[in-house]
């Protein structure tokens, strides 16, 4: 709710729903929740959320492994990495595991994590993306029986 008055009355309701979708931890979710809120009709939400959720995970897949690197390179910086790195050893399921992760909404999951945890996994571009967006995909139809659903009718 502070994002949504925050931006209201500076940029239009889908902007709102749009920006909100590309933030890390709100992302998708957060994004419906607000949707639902500003009486946005929910195809017209579902495209907004989808796409401002999309937006970031391919800078995230093709830049983060960069980054990690030069991280490592600092003295502050390369125990956390190699910390990050060390602790996500889920290779077994990792292209389901992937979708389950992005697309149940639990607390610390999202497009955005996903794409972080596909990266320090050293899962491949062409596998990664297609199964953040199967979580996605997934996402959006829980968070709209959600958003829509059960708190539409208890907002509305």
């Amino acid at each position: 709710s502070w994002v949504i008055s925050a931006l209201s009355g500076h940029v239009s309701r889908e902007m709102i729903v749009f920006i909100i979708s590309m933030v890390p931890i709100l992302e998708l979710r957060g994004g419906l929740l607000a949707a639902s809120v500003l009486n946005i009709n929910i195809t017209r939400a579902l495209w907004i959320c989808i796409i401002g959720n999309i937006i970031p995970v391919p800078f995230i897949l093709l830049l983060i492994t960069p980054i990690f690197n030069w991280l490592k390179q600092t003295k502050t910086f390369r125990p956390m990495v190699e910390k990050m790195e060390a602790r996500e050893q889920v290779e077994k399921y990792e292209f389901w595991g992937l979708v389950l992760f992005v697309g149940i909404p639990l607390p610390g999951t999202g497009a955005w994590t996903g794409s972080l945890l596909a990266a320090l996994l050293g899962m491949k571009f062409k596998k990664a993306f297609p199964a953040v967006l199967l979580g996605i995909a997934l996402a959006s139809v829980i968070m709209s029986i959600v958003s829509y659903g059960l708190l539409g009718a208890l907002i509305h």
